[in-house]
């Protein structure tokens, strides 16, 4: 087995690791970056894709110090969501503690002061959402003369959410002379385009096929009316081992809905979606990863951000229009060699997305018929059958 210093990871690091071992995405991805490669890497999220690029970013830096004036970065990572910036920070923290490395976050829904005066100071890492990352670029808030490296992380979810034509105005801007790194766990045709108009002879990982769900998660699949689906859910909660669980729907109005009726049950929750406020976001992700409550309820902006550890079940409200999504979802659980459980609640009219999940993922998930809230769902239409029990 492979570990860090076999990869070239500095003593210095190593003192602070938390890892025993490197996944695989890391140990193909740390010699080629710390080698100065560029790198396109497609891998499931849950594989520890932050660490394959960050480790040898740090060192990188650590081991080629530069004096940086006012606003100079060294390294900008793109991300999609808040979340996803606040985590990495983290992540960049914990690997470079004590050893000087300065970090800065832009991103919206905070105030603009904090993160101005922390770029004024020159950063070696700025980790960035593309909307307030422009705002900084076109108030000349932020300078890449010393840019060294651009990471494009989740590329994917940035196409998804729009920010494919912001992430090209932010690249016109950088230096050509770089290192650039992409990461997605899909590759539609855009976002392989942007890797060849960007990437210059790099090195391609590929660890698992996009479709593919992580071994160590139990999959669950339950027919339910729509009228049975919040007692369906609380009876699960109420009866299972689901000691820290997500709970994902697609739209940010069905998230308080969820979260009054476990209330009204007993079950502690919290929940994140666009409406919240930066602060409130942050505040629920804490109570969730420090087991103050039992419940994150979240919309799909959360997929790909949270990193939290021992998630024990996930929870699909609903179905995700986009098969993939299944994939990003369940992901948040079974993580760093745990297992995990994934239930999926489907309704008559979900039908069709649960013929897309399964093709994509290339089998049939389990169905659990034998509990009272069971629905007989007619499965080659849209047409809702059976009657099912309150």
């Amino acid at each position: 087995m492979t570990n860090f210093k076999d990869l070239g990871v500095s003593e210095s690091i190593l003192k602070v690791l938390r890892y025993n071992e490197p996944t695989a995405i890391q140990a193909k991805s740390i010699p080629p970056i710390l080698k100065g490669r560029d790198l396109l890497g497609v891998a499931q999220t849950g594989t520890g894709k932050t660490a394959s690029f960050a480790l040898p970013l740090v060192q990188k830096i650590i081991t080629d110090r530069v004096s940086l004036s006012s606003k100079e970065v060294r390294v900008l990572i793109i991300v999609p969501t808040r979340e996803l910036a606040t985590q990495i920070e983290q992540n960049i923290k914990s690997y470079s503690e004590g050893l000087g490395v300065k970090t800065t976050v832009a991103i919206g829904g905070v105030n603009r002061d904090d993160q101005i005066k922390s770029l004024e100071e020159g950063s070696d890492f700025l980790i960035a959402t593309p909307g307030r990352l422009l705002d900084f670029i076109r108030a000349k808030k932020v300078s890449f003369f010393k840019l060294r490296a651009l990471v494009l992380d989740e590329a994917d979810m940035m196409l998804d959410y729009g920010f494919l034509d912001d992430v090209n105005t932010i690249i016109e801007n950088l230096p050509a002379n770089r290192q650039t790194i992409m990461f997605s766990a899909t590759m539609p045709k855009l976002i392989s385009d942007l890797a060849d108009s960007n990437l210059k002879r790099p090195v391609k990982i590929e660890i698992r096929p996009e479709s593919t769900v992580a071994n160590r998660i139990s999959e669950k699949l339950y027919h339910v009316s729509e009228e049975n689906k919040n007692y369906l859910l609380c009876s699960l909660l109420e009866s299972s081992k689901a000691k820290r669980v997500i709970i994902f729907c697609k739209a940010k109005y069905s998230v308080p809905i969820i979260v009054s009726a476990l209330t009204k049950s007993g079950i502690s929750c919290t929940e994140i979606h666009s409406n919240r406020s930066q602060k409130e976001r942050d505040q629920a992700i804490f109570d969730f990863s420090e087991g103050n409550v039992q419940v994150l309820v979240a919309t799909d902006i959360a997929a790909r951000g949270i990193d939290v550890s021992s998630v024990s079940h996930v929870i699909n409200y609903n179905l995700p229009e986009d098969a993939s999504y299944y994939v990003h979802r369940v992901g948040r659980t079974a993580r760093a060699g745990k297992d995990g459980v994934a239930i999926s609640l489907c309704i008559q009219k979900e039908v069709p997305l649960l013929r897309n999940i399964q093709k994509k993922i290339d089998r049939e998930i389990p169905l659990v018929s034998d509990n009272p809230f069971h629905e007989v769902l007619d499965l080659s239409s849209t047409k809702k059958r059976g009657s099912g029990r309150k």
